[in-house]
């Protein structure tokens, strides 16, 4: 019975090695090990040894079982691995080759989201005119987000419908936490940092306590820009604008400037663009008016330039706060900033990668 059982295990690796998928391999163990196979068989034989035949042909035949089994599992193993290399093999990509990628109709074109691109676009125009990128946290304290920047304790902004405060607003507490209401609060940081001359900018994300529409959202991004050195004018940010709006949307845009009040600047102004959403004849993003808010600016206060300890009888400069929302929303054409924020990847997939 031994030999038997010798002769069984060659047949058997004889036909593994003709095996080609895992249903052949699963049959072939069936057909092996199976109740009516030819291992069950010799097993059920045994009553009619003796003692010492069955003891030394038992172990025989489970030995047998067990190597049967280990050669199925590796066979199935080496299948599945084998299957895995070949279709890897047929969806190779190269990604440094774009043409490759747009030919391989199997990958999801994804996209980037619009205020990235518009982002990474205004970052490459302030660079190319001298700039640096300054970046800051979301939460602040009071003094970086109101105090430097001149916004004494009794103005509206400081209420709760405005500030998203991190504990209710105590009286007796000094420097409280709150989620920063503008990315104003990295000139300070910045100026504390820097001698004059010096320029940057600073996109982020900014809070507000805002009730919802087509054009106003509770969290949104802003980019805020900074210039400082001697004998700074209006008309200094009035080219630095023109100029960021001209390589933005690629033609002259109709602006605005009217005077506007903002605890950091003196003089102030907003500067408004024409809606091109309804190229100024109104709609909901632009409030029936024709014009959007998009960049309130102006020459920084000399509280605000003392506050990052610079010299206010030799330096002045001017800074502007620009709403990357809604010249995102001007630069594609979308009616509603709420389709920004709603992490529909339908809406994002419209903005390619490449």
């Amino acid at each position: 019975m031994i030999e038997k059982l010798d002769e069984l295990f060659k047949k058997f690796k004889k036909e593994l090695d003709t095996v080609a998928s895992n249903a052949d391999a699963l049959n072939l163990k069936a057909q092996y090990l199976g109740k009516k196979g030819p291992i069950s068989n010799i097993l059920r034989s045994l009553k009619d040894a003796t003692a010492s035949e069955r003891k030394v042909v038992g172990a025989s035949a489970n030995e047998l079982k067990v190597s049967i089994q280990d050669l199925i599992n590796d066979k199935i193993n080496s299948i599945e691995m084998d299957l895995m290399n070949k279709k890897l093999e047929s969806q190779r990509i190269d990604i440094s080759d774009r043409q490759s990628i747009r030919a391989n109709s199997m990958l999801y074109s994804g996209g980037f989201h619009p205020i990235n691109l518009v982002q990474n676009e205004i970052e490459d125009i302030f660079l190319s005119m001298g700039f640096e990128v300054l970046d800051g946290p979301h939460i602040e304290d009071e003094y970086h987000n109101f105090e430097a920047l001149n916004i004494p304790a009794d103005h509206p902004a400081r209420d709760m419908q405005d500030t998203f405060w991190f504990e209710p607003p105590d009286p007796e507490a000094s420097n409280r936490h709150l989620l920063r209401c503008h990315t104003s609060t990295i000139q300070v940081r910045g100026m504390k940092d820097r001698k004059p001359p010096f320029r940057f900018i600073a996109p982020g994300k900014v809070f507000r306590c805002e009730r919802t529409d087509a054009s106003h959202e509770s969290a949104f991004h802003q980019l805020e820009g900074m210039l400082v050195g001697e004998n700074i004018s209006v008309a200094n940010l009035i080219y630095f604008m023109k100029t960021l709006l001209s390589e933005i949307f690629k033609k002259e845009v109709q602006v605005r400037l009217r005077p506007g009040f903002f605890p950091f600047v003196e003089p102030g102004f907003e500067l408004d663009i024409q809606c091109l959403i309804c190229k100024g004849k109104g709609c909901s993003v632009c409030k029936k008016v024709g014009w959007v808010e998009l960049l309130p600016c102006g020459m920084v206060h000399p509280n605000v330039l003392k506050a990052g300890g610079i010299d206010t009888s030799k330096y002045n400069g001017f800074a502007f706060g620009l709403g990357l929302d809604r010249l995102v929303m001007m630069r594609y054409g979308i009616d509603d900033i709420r389709l920004i924020h709603s992490g529909d990847l339908r809406f994002i997939s419209q903005f390619k990668s490449y």
